[in-house]
């Protein structure tokens, strides 16, 4: 620059011509998490993220490793030793757990009956796999007598099937699929996003050879990590593999070494990431999985029983409804949009649209980890009422809460 232009861009500046942008310090507003995710996060585990950093093959963060194993273990009801955290959301577990077991070639039953479902094929088929689709309507689960029916005509290798459908709300039930799948000597692979310290999931007892989830729903960990447990089989099927791993970053041929005893570096692990983890995880065992269960179950009873007080209706299967994400359809006349906004904007409240065939059609609304309160259920129905009145939708004032009041007061004498 000559000394001329610098003496032009100092006048410019001084006389407010050409300015630097200000950029303020971050201070998000803090909102009330009621969607599909991610859930709210537990001060102390928002405190934990703020520890130092420490080196990824420090002794004191193998330590922390190791104690995220034995919890993930504990959450996932498995004594799995190839159970870990691999960077990446949810989808990074769906990733892992199909790129390194399946190869090209290989036939696999993928089961869809919403969006992430659609995705394992996807996948799949990105993969070069041998894929058949299974279809069951948006809402509902699978029977096991379809899965059995594919299995005897494809010999299929693989079955991959979502424990918990964020999309529609729907729960699968997996302890028949299970055993078809033995009897076929098929591997059972499932998406327990959603599902992973919410509700049941009995790894080793149901005999699944392999499953992934994420750190943002009822773990209540910020969005980074995925969870994965893989079984002696799925692990013995990843170390025999004909060809390479396809996705380096995610290649569990390289990465069991560093989580495994031999701590062989591979990537610069998210420490901070891994500390929130492992104090999600400490505070899940420190409530016990049975409560943790028994508190989502009854806010999810509530939930529903509140809104269909106010005369909605449920979108999920009967008996098969998801107790920490609730698909409530919205009722004739109401605009989706405007009252997730109204929600927002008026009370803080996030709940979530629906996706594919479901957009414009329900309200995805989550009840999950640390936002799952009797608080919120109440808040939400308050807020939710006053949504709907605002769009001419006549509700009774106050018949919501008080529905979702009497379960609560029958729990509390049971």
């Amino acid at each position: 620059m000559s000394k001329l232009t610098g003496i032009i861009v100092y006048n410019i500046i001084k006389k407010g011509v050409l300015s630097m942008k200000q950029y303020q310090e971050l201070r998000p507003a803090e909102k009330i998490l009621m969607g599909p995710g991610p859930s709210n996060v537990d001060p102390r585990v928002l405190r934990a993220m703020s520890a130092p950093v420490l080196g990824h093959l420090d002794p004191d963060f193998l330590e922390i490793m190791n104690e995220t194993m034995e919890l993930l273990r504990y959450v996932f009801q498995t004594k799995n030793q190839l159970t870990m955290a691999m960077p990446g959301t949810g989808s990074s577990g769906m990733e892992t757990v199909l790129a390194n077991l399946i190869e090209e070639g290989d036939k696999v039953i993928v089961c869809i009956n919403g969006v992430f479902g659609g995705r394992m094929e996807d996948i799949c088929h990105r993969l070069k796999a041998d894929v058949t689709a299974l279809h069951a309507p948006w809402g509902t689960v699978f029977e096991p007598d379809t899965i059995k029916e594919a299995l005897a005509k494809t010999g299929a290798k693989f079955v991959a099937i979502v424990h918990a459908e964020t999309s529609t709300g729907a729960l699968q039930p997996l302890e028949e699929i299970s055993k078809i799948c033995k009897e076929y000597d098929a591997m059972l692979l499932v998406d327990c996003v959603t599902s992973l310290a919410g509700c049941e999931v009995k790894i080793d007892e149901w005999g699944i050879d392999a499953a992934y989830s994420g750190t943002q729903k009822c773990i209540s960990c910020p969005p980074g990590l995925a969870p994965v447990t893989f079984n002696e089989r799925a692990q013995k099927v990843i170390n025999s593999r004909k060809t390479k791993v396809p996705i380096w970053y995610l290649d569990l041929t390289m990465i069991q070494n560093y989580w495994g005893q031999q701590r062989f570096y591979h990537h610069t692990a998210p420490i901070n990431m891994n500390y929130a983890l492992r104090e999600s995880l400490r505070l899940i065992y420190e409530e016990g999985l049975e409560n943790r269960f028994a508190r989502h179950e009854l806010n999810s009873k509530a939930l529903k029983t509140g809104l269909e007080a106010m005369g909605l209706k449920m979108w999920a299967q009967e008996g098969h409804r998801l107790p920490m994400l609730t698909t409530a359809v919205i009722p004739e006349g109401v605009d989706d949009l405007t009252v997730r906004k109204y929600l927002l904007n008026r009370f803080g409240i996030e709940i979530g649209g629906g996706l594919g065939e479901a957009k414009g059609k329900i309200w995805r609304i989550g009840t999950m980890g640390y936002t799952c309160t009797e608080r919120n259920v109440l808040l939400f129905l308050t807020a939710l009422e006053s949504a709907l009145k605002d769009q001419g939708y006549k509700v009774e004032p106050g018949i919501g809460t008080n529905a979702a009041m009497e379960v609560y007061a029958s729990a509390k004498k049971a």
